[in-house]
């Protein structure tokens, strides 16, 4: 009889616990209100560029592999196998259209979108929602660094438009949703987390994009990305070709200061150190004496730039900058972007282990010159003739013809010519080429000087850091020694 009795007890205890875990679930936010107010300051844009038959064929596919093309990805590769890297020239004119998203930031008709949506296009239109007659937008500006750009649309008043948020409050987990126009579909609205932030995926300098799963497709690239409160916290940009839920978003704290810019008629305007930088291993940070990885490892300091001026050095580490913390190399090129040319700052450092603070007067980073400068680097490959092997590197004395071409005032360092198969010094980077201009912050000149150190302050570490001259520019690699005390 009690055993009668337990059984549908248990079980009315069962539903009830899952009746009651059911109702504490967090529901599923309700968005219908907050698309209606926002969809209307969302916008499809068009735009024309007149090329030749071959470019059209080859800018379609470089736009769906460059963005995120899939299946096409595959094709593309062919294509340019096919055709060379160049695939141009020849053919009649041809018009080619192209579909993105934007918004509007202001009544009177101001409008974000991405850079690569407008780039090189000789007529822009604006749709905006229920109104079937596109309207054309100038370019009031652009920023390719950051991959952003400002339009216009004149004779408007009263446009429903949306505000920046403050991205750096976005937590992950967090609701966003996105809206915009992929493959052409107008005001199309998907829903989703903020997956992670701070991620850099090689699309420019100042990589810190909001990764989300809230659907990102082609025609999405400059629509917003919004959270629950209305606020735009992202410019939605770039997607995972290969991947599902993973596109990238532009914070709106890096957004804001460059429409700001563009939207007073200026120019985009950096600040500059004038250093070459890179991040730092556990391997690099045990031969600099460091607890951790944190800092950005100055790896040369250019000629008469304001960090040459500040008294900079080869080797430093910079830890923070204007009151900020300096994590890695990136976040150090993030941080000086956003501080104004001739603004006067304090940076510290540690210098072979020791905390120095510096003042420096930022100069203006030039995008142009950097492009071009890193365009005419050249490199310079030698025999194996008279070298001396050690820790797996065939090293001599570079000649002065040798570092002439590499770009040195005089010749000092040691040329490597061969790196032994399956060394830990090929495993660490380090290339036949190369220059080897000091061993842990020890100036080297000869073999017998290199090896010296090896034995003494590398063996003690267990590692030796090479700051090397490659190409014309200055790294650091790190080798650990398996076999040191």
């Amino acid at each position: 009889m009690a055993k009668r009795i337990l059984a549908p007890l248990t079980a009315a205890l069962l539903f009830l616990a899952w009746a009651s875990l059911a109702a504490a679930r967090i529901p599923l936010p309700d968005i219908t209100e907050l698309v209606d107010k926002a969809g209307p300051a969302v916008v499809n844009i068009s735009t024309t560029k007149t090329i030749k038959a071959q470019e059209n064929m080859r800018d379609l596919f470089e736009q769906f592999h460059k963005r995120g093309g899939g299946p096409m990805d595959d094709f593309f590769d062919q294509f340019q196998k096919f055709f060379g890297p160049q695939g141009r020239g020849g053919g009649h004119p041809h018009k080619q259209r192209s579909l993105g998203s934007g918004f509007v930031i202001s009544a009177d008709g101001y409008i974000v979108t991405n850079n690569h949506v407008i780039d090189n296009a000789d007529e822009v239109k604006v749709q905006f929602k229920d109104n079937e007659t596109p309207v054309k937008a100038k370019i009031v500006g652009r920023d390719q660094e950051t991959d952003l750009a400002l339009l216009k649309v004149d004779g408007k008043s009263n446009l429903p438009y949306l505000e920046f948020g403050d991205s750096s409050k976005l937590k992950v987990g967090a609701w966003v949703l996105a809206i915009g126009n992929p493959f052409g579909l107008e005001n199309t609205v998907t829903l989703g987390i903020v997956s992670a932030k701070g991620r850099i995926i090689g699309a420019g300098p100042f990589d810190n994009f909001i990764q989300t799963d809230a659907s990102i497709n082609p025609g999405n690239s400059g629509g917003p990305l919004i959270d629950l409160d209305g606020k735009v916290v992202g410019i939605n940009t770039a997607i995972v070709a290969s991947g599902q839920g993973i596109g990238f978003a532009i914070p709106s704290d890096m957004a804001k200061n460059v429409i700001d810019q563009l939207r007073q008629g200026k120019t985009v305007k950096r600040g500059w150190l004038g250093v070459t930088i890179q991040d730092i291993d556990e391997n690099t940070a045990k031969a600099l004496g460091m607890e951790n990885t944190k800092g950005a490892l100055v790896t040369s300091v250019m000629d008469g730039q304001p960090a040459a001026k500040a008294g900079l050095k080869s080797g430093d580490v910079i830890t923070a900058i204007a009151g900020e913390k300096v994590d890695n190399s990136n976040g150090l090129l993030r941080r000086v972007a956003t501080l104004k040319p001739g603004q006067s700052t304090e940076m510290t450092l540690l210098r072979k282990g020791e905390p120095v603070t510096v003042s420096v007067t930022l100069g203006q980073r030039d995008a142009k010159k950097l492009a071009q400068e890193r365009g005419q680097m050249e490199g310079d490959e030698s025999g194996p003739e008279n070298a001396t092997t050690i820790i797996g590197l065939s090293l001599r004395p570079i000649t002065g013809k040798e570092a002439k071409a590499l770009g040195m005032d005089k010749a000092r360092g040691l040329l490597i010519t061969e790196v032994a198969d399956g060394s830990d010094a090929e495993q660490s980077d380090v290339r036949p080429g190369d220059v080897v201009l000091e061993v842990n912050q020890q100036p080297v000149s000869t073999p017998e000087e290199f090896k010296k150190v090896v034995d003494t302050d590398g063996k003690k570490k267990g590692v030796v850091m090479l700051q090397i001259k490659r190409q014309r520019q200055t790294i650091f690699r790190t080798v650990p020694l398996k076999d040191s005390k």
